[in-house]
């Protein structure tokens, strides 16, 4: 296992939210205990750390990755930016979403490679990417994409036969073959000593479910019933989860898709660059996002309890992911509403 680069510690004074650990060579056992453990997380928050996940030598080499690729001149960067229309994938430059219903913009940036183009390559699926991107596409992209799929189908399962649904039902939703919004992502937040700045506003994750892998603190959660949000200390080693809308809305609200952003690392971590790697796994563009209750008595059970509508979208995870993206950029502004337009299940959007 390689050794953590040092960094000043996570400060002790600052209000933070305890997660549940989870083991991923647990869960791959189906462990009962661990399985458990998983689903409290994952009902009551709906997020959690996960060790042993079989990451940690790749996890490095993308962050170097995204070292190489953020060096790169802003005009070679931006023959790759994502554009306007609600796609995801390829670059995107600081400034070019907004934070909230005011249009304050974002500070970071970021390349996100997707999924079908991981797999596909040398084929260019969706789009095509830096030359940082592609020299390192199958040392170190393709494994990262194949890990974290490897790592998102064990925890699918485990949900899927919690939620009583059939075997592979959630997997078919999440296909390999099928294009969809899956990507990874590399993200630089430059230094900055205004820790109440936020780099990514309020939100809930567009799709499933988010492998996320980062060294400092910075990621807020807003917990449930509180009115204050509340940092998640990064531990090496540990990759934070966490479920999307789609998967919310599959199990009809029983697995939860919480409200979260990312500030500047506070205490002596602030005035640092702060990097991030994630993996997001999104269903096929095909799936239309709504709660599986005639395959499920207890999904059935838990829409009943639901004002009436709550989880029929209609809305294809294509549709719902390219309208959160195409309404966050700050050209697509026109007032609030465009901001409220990029809104995913959030029930307490003035947070």
């Amino acid at each position: 296992m390689p050794v953590a680069e040092t960094l000043p510690p996570f400060p002790d004074d600052v209000p933070t939210h305890p997660l549940l650990v989870v083991d991923y060579q647990l869960i791959k056992k189906k462990d009962p205990s661990e399985v458990d453990k998983l689903w409290e997380a994952a009902t009551k928050l709906g997020f959690w750390y996960l060790k042993n996940h079989e990451a940690d030598d790749i996890v490095p080499e993308m962050f170097e990755l995204g070292k190489e690729t953020m060096a790169l001149p802003l005009e070679e960067k931006m023959k790759f930016e994502q554009g306007d229309e609600g796609m995801s994938f390829g670059y995107k430059a600081a400034g070019a979403n907004a934070v909230d219903a005011t249009g304050e913009l974002d500070t970071v940036e970021f390349l996100n490679v997707a999924k079908d183009d991981a797999l596909a390559w040398p084929k260019q699926a969706r789009r095509a990417y830096p030359p940082t991107a592609n020299a390192r596409m199958e040392s170190i992209i393709i494994p990262f994409v194949k890990k974290s799929l490897e790592v998102n189908y064990a925890i699918l399962d485990v949900f899927n036969d919690k939620l009583g649904l059939a075997p592979g039902t959630l997997r078919k939703f999440h296909s390999e073959e099928e294009f969809s919004g899956s990507e990874t992502r590399l993200i630089k937040n430059p230094p900055t000593h205004n820790t109440t700045k936020q780099a990514i506003g309020s939100h809930t994750d567009f799709g499933s479910l988010s492998f996320l892998h980062n060294r400092l603190g910075g990621l807020q959660v807003l917990v449930p019933g509180a009115e204050t949000w509340q940092y998640v200390k990064p531990i090496p080693y540990h990759a934070i989860c966490n479920i999307g809308d789609a998967l919310s809305i599959f199990s009809g609200g029983i697995l939860r898709s919480n409200l979260h952003r990312v500030v500047p690392p506070p205490g002596r971590q602030a005035g640092l660059e702060r990097w991030s790697v994630v993996f997001f796994l999104r269903p096929g563009n095909s799936v239309v996002l709504r709660a599986l209750a005639e395959q499920s008595p207890i999904i059935a059970d838990a829409v009943k309890n639901a004002p009436e509508g709550k989880y029929e979208t209609g809305s294809t995870s294509f549709e719902w992911f390219s309208r959160r993206i195409r309404n966050q950029r700050i050209k697509n502004r026109t007032g609030p509403e465009t901001w409220m337009a990029s809104r995913g299940t959030e029930h307490k959007v003035e947070a």
